[in-house]
This record gives C-alpha cells, sequence and structure tokens, in this order.
C-alpha cells in the first residue's frame, strides 16, 4: 500500500496527494437495512415476473436499466444511489472528490454461466472491464449489486486480493478499468438464479470541468461500442457473429497484457485498408 494512505476505523484513507488515477482496491458489503431488502426483493419478484423466459433460457441477459420501466428505475435508484455504496467508495479518494453517477450505463443483468466461445465469455474468464487503464485522470468504480444470487459461484479480484462468493443483498465495488478478475464455478441448471445491477461511477476531482467531461465521453463510447460486440456474438449462431465473438475474445485477452496493444490493432487495420484502398483505386 502506498504511505500516503493511512486507516481510519478500518478504513483506508487515501492522503491528498495519492493520484485518483490509482488502482480502487476492491471491496464488498451488503444490503442490512429492511427499506434496501424489501427494494430488493420487491425488484426481484418484478424480474421474475417480466423476464420469465429470459431466466429459463441461456445466454445471460443485459438490459439497460434507463430503458425499463419508471417504476423500476425508481427503486434501482434507491441502491446505486445510496450512502452506503457512495461512502464506501469515497473512502479511498482524497478529499474533494467528487462522484458522477454513469446511469447511461447501468444494466441489469441476468446471468447464465457461459463459455460457448461467443462475446460474453469473457464475463467470466479472466477480463479487465474497460480498456482505459492508461488514462492518467480519474476512476470509473463498478458496483456489482446482487438482488439475488447463491454462493456457487466466486467472484476472484486478482489486482486486490479479494475472493467472495456473494450472495442476496451483497454488493461489490471493483475498478472498472484496473482490476483483473474473473468467475469460478460450472453452470448448474438447479443453482439459483443470478440477478444483478451494474452500476458504474465516475469519481474525479471536484470542479473536473472539461477533463472530466472528456473521460465520461471516453468511456462512454468504449463502453457502447463493447457492450454491441459482445450482445450481438454472445451464443454466436451464425459465421458473423462467430467472427465478432472471436474479435472480442482476443481483444480481451490482448488487453489484458496492455490495453494499448488492441487500440494498436485496430489502429493498424484501420491504416492497412485505407492503404490498401488508396493502392487498388485506378
Amino acid at each position: 500500500m502506498n504511505s500516503a494512505a493511512h486507516v481510519t476505523n478500518g478504513h483506508m484513507r487515501l492522503g491528498d496527494e495519492e493520484k485518483s488515477s490509482r488502482l480502487f482496491i476492491a471491496s464488498v458489503g451488503s444490503f442490512e437495512d429492511p427499506a434496501s431488502r424489501g427494494t430488493i426483493d420487491a425488484l426481484v419478484g418484478w424480474v421474475e415476473d417480466h423476464y420469465r423466459e429470459d431466466l429459463l433460457n441461456r445466454p445471460s441477459k443485459h438490459v439497460y436499466v434507463r430503458k425499463l420501466p419508471a417504476s423500476a428505475i425508481k427503486q434501482i435508484d434507491l441502491l446505486r444511489n445510496s450512502s452506503i455504496i457512495h461512502a464506501q467508495i469515497l473512502r479511498q479518494f482524497p478529499e474533494g472528490h467528487v462522484i458522477t453517477p454513469m446511469a447511461h450505463t447501468d444494466e441489469l443483468y441476468i446471468s447464465h454461466y457461459n463459455k460457448d466461445r461467443g462475446g460474453d465469455q469473457g464475463l467470466y474468464d479472466k477480463h479487465y472491464d474497460g480498456n482505459l487503464r492508461f488514462l492518467s485522470y480519474g476512476s470509473v468504480v463498478r458496483a456489482l449489486i446482487y438482488l439475488q444470487s447463491d454462493a456457487t459461484y466466486k467472484v476472484v479480484f486478482h489486482d486486490s486480493g479479494i475472493e467472495k462468493a456473494f450472495v442476496t443483498y451483497d454488493f461489490g465495488l471493483l475498478d472498472f478499468h484496473r482490476e483483473l478478475h474473473w468467475v469460478e464455478g460450472e453452470y448448474n441448471p438447479a443453482d439459483q438464479q443470478r440477478i444483478l445491477l451494474k452500476c458504474n461511477y465516475l469519481v474525479t476531482p471536484r470542479h473536473g470541468g472539461f477533463a472530466a467531461q472528456a473521460v465520461n465521453a471516453a468511456n462512454t463510447m468504449v463502453f457502447y461500442v463493447v457492450k454491441a460486440a459482445m450482445e450481438y456474438s454472445k451464443s454466436p449462431r451464425n459465421l458473423p457473429q462467430r467472427f465478432v465473438g472471436l474479435l472480442c475474445n482476443l481483444f480481451r485477452t490482448l488487453n489484458n497484457v496492455h490495453p494499448l496493444i488492441p487500440l494498436a490493432l485496430v489502429a493498424g487495420t484501420l491504416a492497412l485498408t485505407g492503404w490498401l484502398a488508396y493502392r487498388l483505386t485506378p
């Protein structure tokens, strides 16, 4: 741990000189209050009613929270905007840092353990959620809020040295770009269905201005492109889907080595395509 950090009441607090772009150490917690648990129970009931077929079938399913009915969003807001999550995030940042919720990227996730070389296999293999860990400004923290889960799967947060078998009412916080993690377990149709929320938060110094807006925009662009490719190619059924799934898994592996490698590969491919088009044009 950096010498600029110290512990207060059992929680890590970073000194003001610590950069906000350091690794956010993964942490876990649980919603213990009756109101939050009641909200979670109500959401599980709603999901089981509205996504009955998706709960029975594979592969996994992601739905943007912003596309859900207003009544469901209102309940989700109570969880993703809860003081317990915001406080646990800010404990690891210097005074004066603020949270900007990236609600436009938040998702409801119905999880099925699915290793079929499709675009969503990376959800279970070793991976970083994002590929912008080379940025020196700001951090994106992801909250995994478990609406329903049993302890048959374990999430390994490699960089933080933490392992956790999450159950209903638990939540985990991780660095979106800098935490190598994966899921350990085997698919069993008799297991309790895993239903969770994936909520993202940008943390920057207060009054970040254009720099904060630029980082937010970069994260949003990469998030939507990667998510679209994963959704298109999950459980691939035709050649184009298999090809995109192959690219997703290739880029994930390269990103595990260094985030600039897949970006360089894309740039090189575009440059080569442009050069070939120029050379072949009469």
